[in-house]
């Protein structure tokens, strides 16, 4: 990958969670599982994030680590008229504040913090649960559609730290869209 493009932006969330909260749980409620949100996250390649739920699951290899805009929660949370919405309640795994995402998808990228490095590749959109609506707030399942954040595979590993990071992008990014619900559709044929 040939980044073109530098943005600086910060990792305020990394969650660590080895256990699902929703999946499978229509009539029982969210489940308690423990979250951790770590001040770093360790990522291997073709594995996904140390101790999470979806850490070297074959059926989630190229969508292991979820990343998320926190512009896109607080346009979630004004939309709503709600006061700030938690983060983590979203269960996405890293929480970036300063960048596009939606224009990543089909793209490798990297994140560099803390002196490392970790290279990601946004494979597919992240669409919410309809779990949203009674863990955020009511109306937040139609809210997060298109904002939900990407999924992706973790091309090569390291450490990856909250705080300020540089994100490598070889595809403009614009910061001032990072709250804006973009609905990827297939392109049809004539």
């Amino acid at each position: 990958m040939t980044a073109e493009y530098k943005y600086d932006v910060d990792v305020l969330h990394l969650l660590v969670s080895p256990g699902h909260a929703y999946f499978g749980r229509a009539r029982e409620g969210a489940a308690d599982v423990p979250t951790t949100d770590a001040d770093q996250a360790e990522l291997v390649a073709g594995k996904g994030i140390v101790g999470d739920r979806f850490f070297g699951k074959a059926a989630h290899m190229d969508a292991a680590v979820t990343v998320f805009a926190a512009e896109a929660l607080d346009a979630i949370a004004a939309e709503l008229g709600t006061g700030p919405l938690g983060p983590l309640l979203t269960r996405r795994n890293i929480v970036l504040r300063g960048v596009e995402l939606a224009p990543l998808l089909g793209h490798e990228f990297t994140l560099e913090s803390g002196g490392d490095v970790v290279r990601l590749k946004a494979g597919r959109p992240a669409h919410p649960c309809a779990w949203m609506d009674q863990m955020l707030a009511p109306g937040a399942h139609k809210a997060m559609r298109g904002r939900g954040g990407v999924r992706c595979q973790v091309i090569s590993g390291g450490l990856l730290h909250r705080g300020p990071a540089l994100l490598l992008s070889p595809v403009p990014l614009d910061p001032a869209k990072a709250g804006e619900a973009n609905v990827l559709r297939p392109s049809r044929l004539p």
